[in-house]
């Protein structure tokens, strides 16, 4: 009887190890972009290619004040904020807080880097528009 005691507690603390495993090969820094803008653009160009950035990929955008835009993604039963500080020379999209991606210690879900990368890779795209286009 002890043996088999033995053997389903060896058991469950495997299980226990492979799972904390599996929740830690989900987790990663968090990644925090910083893009110089080289086009020419003004600062209202790049607040507007941020929020309709930001729009396109149902993030919520508020403007917080000036070269300040607060961003929140909610998916599923998860949530993050954001807070992105712009210029007419660069931007930055920095992390607030967030709800069920594993936060801690730098860390977060994966999840959130593929988030934030494809918000960063939009505001490009959208600013390389923007100085394709010619003024009016």
């Amino acid at each position: 009887m002890k043996l088999k005691l033995k053997q389903m507690l060896a058991g469950v603390v495997c299980i226990a190890a492979l799972a904390g495993c599996s929740a830690l090969d989900r987790t990663e820094p968090v990644r925090t972009p910083r893009t110089i803008i080289t086009s020419h653009v003004t600062t209202e160009q790049v607040k507007e290619a941020i929020i309709n950035a930001g729009q396109g990929r149902d993030w919520i955008m508020s403007v917080a004040g000036p070269g300040v835009i607060n961003a929140t993604q909610n998916i599923r039963k998860h949530s993050v904020t954001v807070r992105i500080n712009y210029s007419e020379k660069d931007y930055s999209i920095n992390y607030v807080n967030s709800v069920n991606l594993l936060a801690s210690g730098g860390e977060i879900h994966r999840s959130y880097n593929h988030w934030v990368n494809n918000l960063d890779k939009d505001i490009q795209k959208r600013l390389a528009i923007v100085a394709a286009t010619p003024a009016k």
